[in-house]
């Protein structure tokens, strides 16, 4: 079993392998090569974004700064919007879904460690070699979610369609539908309903309108 394959079947693998650190070099070049575009420069970016993600959906955006750790193993859907200093360390899975808005300085981990520090330090593989090993848990985001700023979610979580989660959260567990959650670490507060409309803000609405479907 390959390194990739390790990744994917979730056990512990080498971060070392010279195949994996080949695929984390790429990636940080694209980052940093998108992050030296200008935001008029659409084609050029669209071309870097190619060859560093899975997938990017139509009418999405990255604001640079961006940092991926690996890219091919991120898939974002339509119409996202990612703010400054969006930070994916995507050793395993990042799913993203349609019309979804990250505020600045978001970060998605994947990777896991050893807990007890002489296991981090080495542990020996299949194959006999004694090796600093770690495993990841994929991370996925459902459609039409809002992350605040600064908010940071951990490997394994899945956050639901259409949830908030509140600026300074630490994402540490599911998150169901529906949910306002927010905190460290981040709670489901209430699940979101028409009280939360514009409609019920007219100070704020002012002569704007929602259009109702």
């Amino acid at each position: 079993m390959g390194e990739e394959d390790r990744i994917k079947a979730d056990v512990l693998f080498d971060p070392g392998d010279a195949a994996l650190c080949a695929i984390k070099r790429k990636a940080h070049q694209l980052s940093q090569a998108y992050n030296h575009t200008l935001e008029e420069e659409g084609e050029k970016r669209g071309a870097i974004v190619k060859e560093l993600l899975k997938d990017l959906g139509e009418g999405s955006f990255l604001q640079e700064p961006i940092a991926f750790h690996y890219g091919k193993h991120t898939k974002i859907g339509k119409n996202f919007f990612g703010n400054f200093h969006l930070t994916i360390q995507d050793d395993g899975e990042v799913s993203i879904g349609d019309n979804c808005n990250f505020g600045p300085n978001v970060t998605i981990v994947t990777p896991l460690h050893p807990m007890l520090a002489k296991e981090r330090q080495r542990m020996r593989t299949a194959s006999g070699e004694e090796k600093s090993l770690c495993y990841t848990k994929p991370v996925r985001i459902g459609n039409d979610c809002w992350l605040g700023a600064n908010v940071t979610v951990c490997p394994g979580v899945t956050i639901g369609d259409g949830c908030v989660i509140g600026a300074d959260s630490v994402v540490t567990r599911d998150v169901p539908p529906g949910s306002f959650a927010v905190g460290l670490p981040c709670k489901v507060i209430r699940f979101l309903s028409e009280a939360d409309s514009m409609l019920c803000k007219p100070e704020i609405l002012a002569d704007c309108q929602v259009i109702l479907d």
